[in-house]
């Protein structure tokens, strides 16, 4: 059972601020999906075969070709923000 302290936690987690209305809206949904998943283990599923995918689909991936890169002052062209031949970007740390 999701308490008001779960919702509170959840949201610090997430950073974002939730109102006491919404902590008890949100304690009321996510108690709500947790009876759906009592509801579903409550299915015997032991004669059902493990399913990755809905479809029977394999391997629908094209085949990785190499290809000519793109000129430099073509990558850089849509860009204010280019040195020596790159993209600048702001210092980190």
């Amino acid at each position: 059972m999701i308490t008001k302290e779960d919702v509170e936690h959840i949201g610090w987690l997430a950073r974002i601020e939730i109102s006491e209305p919404e902590k008890a809206e949100y304690m009321e949904k996510l108690n709500s999906v947790l009876d759906s998943f009592e509801q579903l283990d409550e299915v015997e599923t032991k004669a059902v075969p493990p399913t990755y995918h809905v479809l029977e689909l394999y391997n629908v991936w094209r085949e990785d070709e190499p290809l000519e890169s793109l000129p430099q002052a073509e990558v850089l062209a849509n860009t204010e923000h280019k040195q020596e031949g790159a993209f600048r970007v702001p210092r980190i740390g």
